[in-house]
This record gives C-alpha cells, sequence and structure tokens, in this order.
C-alpha cells in the first residue's frame, strides 16, 4: 500500500518511519540541524510550493529520505490509518 505526499510522489507504508509537524518539530535546534543535514546531503524532495507543513521521513533502498509536503501532518496520518485498515487502496 502506499501514501500520496504531494506532488505525485508516493512511497510505501511500510517505508514510513515517522510523520512530523513542521510548525512543532522546528522548534527543536536537534530536529532542525537533522533537516538542514538532510537537505545538505541531497537527502530532502521538497514537496511544496508555499509553506510546508509536514515533513515524512522514510527508509527507502537507497537510505533515508525526508520528503517535506505541503499537506498537513493529520491528512497524512489518516491516509495512513485508512490504508492500514483497508478503507482505500
Amino acid at each position: 500500500m502506499y501514501v500520496h505526499l504531494g506532488q505525485d510522489y508516493i512511497v510505501p507504508v511500510r517505508s514510513i518511519i515517522g510523520i512530523f509537524d513542521m510548525d512543532t518539530a522546528t522548534v527543536s535546534k536537534h530536529t532542525r540541524a537533522f533537516v538542514a543535514r538532510m537537505e545538505r546531503e541531497a537527502k530532502a524532495v521538497a514537496l511544496f510550493e508555499d509553506l510546508p507543513k509536514s515533513a515524512v521521513l522514510c527508509e527507502t533502498a537507497l537510505g533515508e529520505r525526508l520528503y517535506i509536503s505541503q499537506i498537513s501532518t493529520a491528512t497524512l496520518a489518516q491516509r495512513v490509518e485508512r490504508l492500514q485498515k483497508g478503507e482505500f487502496a
């Protein structure tokens, strides 16, 4: 099962390590440093045009990837939950 992250990007649900709210997660200097490192290492994928609302950390065959999306964490979490319950495919 796959979840849509925005701008034609989908990832397997099983690859998702965490979904983070950009408003609250970036308050911590450690999180800001992590996001900056992922961007420096070209492991961050920007999927937003205006303001980012969420970050989805995934483990892929190429290593960790951080997808920064304009879709809210609540919407992404709801999509994952509905997929896991088999409500839609």
